[in-house]
């Protein structure tokens, strides 16, 4: 460019900086459509080039008018996209520091948690953290500082918008990889998410804080019983990254609260039943026919099954917290056919695993449903009767002295 160019160029910019501080809201959201227009996926170089090295001046602008009028969000949308040019332009972060240290990362948050704020615009936000936290450790270690974890986790059990939710959740997976110094913030954070009523947020929560346990040398315990509490939920793909994170946690030192209590889960008191009955899970009951307790019941014993099956040594842990008895008494759930089925699949593992244990079980079962247990386990519950499972639901089978007569 000669140096008649650039001078004319100069003279053009100078003349949208005083349009722009001399005009009202109307004006500035029109000049950001036509700059939306003119420079979405241009390079660092490309927008100084455009803007006579004053891009600063403009970003700068831009940046303290969102802060100040974000909580009316008649143009934010408009901002959050202006602003996402200049943080996406490649392979410069001067645009990014001066975003920051005008403040841009905490309006972004303020953003996320304004009651007032359209899905769309906190989506936008998130997006824009994203880039923020992409860049490097002391961008991530920026928004955490600014309690954003907080923030972004409300965000993401709050949502009713697959798109935000998405995006929160991107955002957790990035703040979680390369930032050690808030690995543990990230990590409680996430396990406080785990209890959300939101099925897509907890699927995505629990995937994200499996792979954050993986490179935890501890489990910190307040993870068990929201892990256990998820096993009531209907949606099998949110089981399903329970199960998962808890058959990791078997290496870790939560593993005998874990074990215990999915023992506990197989045999719930009539008590919890009956408040089951009552609770405003009624609707669900009307759907599917089902109380949450057992629905837990039967993941519990499935869950206990995948373990037993992975590790001999956590296998000779569970037959000494009484999981046979329990695994008989989830068999007897004529309520629910699908505790009876996971039941009896652990139950005839166990049993081919361990058959100094075949006797004991037998004498409860009988014959006929044993030979049934042995040769198809995932039918039995077809083959019993009211009276053999009212003796499943109360028996009282102790295995005690086989396990300590080093039989096993």
């Amino acid at each position: 460019m000669s140096a008649r160019e650039e001078e004319a160029n100069i003279g053009k910019v100078l003349s949208f900086l005083r349009e722009w501080d001399r005009g009202d809201r109307t004006v500035r959201s029109r000049m950001l459509n036509t700059f939306l227009t003119q420079n979405t996926g241009k390079t660092f170089y490309e927008l100084e080039l455009e803007f006579a090295q004053v891009a600063s001046l403009f970003l700068a602008r831009l940046t303290t008018w969102m802060r100040l009028t974000y909580m009316f969000g008649t143009f934010l949308g408009l901002q959050l996209k202006a602003v996402g040019i200049f943080l996406s332009a490649s392979s410069h972060d001067q645009y990014l520091m001066e975003f920051l240290e005008d403040g841009g990362v905490l309006t972004l948050l303020e953003i996320l948690s304004h009651s007032q704020s359209k899905e769309e615009d906190k989506a936008e936000a998130l997006r824009l953290l994203l880039t923020v936290s992409n860049a490097g450790r002391k961008y991530k270690e920026i928004i955490c500082e600014s309690h954003g974890v907080e923030a972004i986790a409300e965000c993401l059990a709050k949502s009713n918008t697959d798109e935000t939710q998405e995006t929160a959740w991107a955002l957790l997976e990035s703040l979680s990889r390369g930032n050690p110094r808030y690995q543990n913030q990230i990590y409680k954070g996430l396990i406080a998410l785990v209890t959300c009523s939101s099925p897509k947020a907890q699927q995505l929560v629990l995937h994200t804080l499996h792979t954050v346990q993986s490179k935890m040398k501890t489990a910190h315990p307040s993870i068990v019983e929201p892990l256990l509490n998820i096993l009531r939920s209907l949606h099998l793909e949110v089981q399903d990254e329970a199960i998962n994170l808890i058959l990791d946690l078997k290496c870790y030192d939560v593993r005998p609260m874990l074990l215990s209590g999915l023992v506990a889960l197989l045999r719930p008191a009539k008590e919890e039943i009956q408040q089951n009955m009552e609770e405003s899970e009624s609707e669900i009951i009307k759907m599917t026919g089902s109380l949450p307790v057992f629905v837990q019941q039967a993941a519990a014993a499935k869950t206990i099954r995948l373990l037993a099956e992975d590790s001999r040594e956590v296998s000779r842990e569970l037959l000494s917290l009484g999981v046979v008895q329990h695994l008989l008494c989830a068999m007897g759930n004529r309520e629910h056919t699908d505790a009876q089925i996971q039941a009896s699949l652990a139950l005839e593992h166990f049993v081919r695993s361990y058959p100094v244990i075949k006797g004991h079980v037998q004498r409860v079962t009988g014959s006929t449903l044993f030979a049934a247990l042995m040769h198809k386990a995932d039918t039995l519950y077809m083959n019993m009767d009211e009276a053999q499972a009212e003796t499943l639901l109360t028996n009282r089978v102790n295995i005690t002295e086989v396990l300590f007569g080093d039989k096993l």
